[in-house]
């Protein structure tokens, strides 16, 4: 189950991304306050696992990764601006770098160890 891992990883991603933001903000990150900046992103992820069939190729950095992150800041904007949140253009830059950096990031680094991996030369 090589889904599992990496909607683990890309949950980490998403929470990351909020409590970073919150504090770096000097807000409260009580549980509450957590889950009322986090469940627009949270949502779009789960949505952008969907739409792109993330669990097929979990790892694919550019055909999952590119996917789940766009759709991840896309919808996460329009669902935290229907809500009330804030979507100030470098809110949205910042968002938009940090979920590439970490939705995609962490998929080029894995497929570039696996690739090593499996071409490494045997033992002699």
């Amino acid at each position: 189950m090589r889904s599992l891992p990496a909607a683990v990883v890309d949950a980490a991603v998403v929470l990351l991304f909020v409590l970073i933001g919150r504090s770096s903000h000097g807000e409260a990150n009580t549980l509450l306050d957590v889950v009322v900046t986090l469940w627009p992103f949270a949502a779009s992820l789960t949505l952008g696992w969907l739409v792109t069939r993330a669990w097929r190729l979990p790892i694919a950095p550019l055909r999952t990764g590119l996917g789940v992150w766009a759709i991840t800041v896309a919808a996460g904007m329009a669902l935290r601006a229907l809500s009330g949140g804030g979507i100030a253009v470098s809110f949205i830059a910042v968002t938009s770098l940090f979920l590439a950096a970490g939705l995609i990031g962490w998929r080029a680094a894995a497929t570039l160890v696996l690739s090593r991996r499996t071409t490494a030369p045997s033992p002699r």
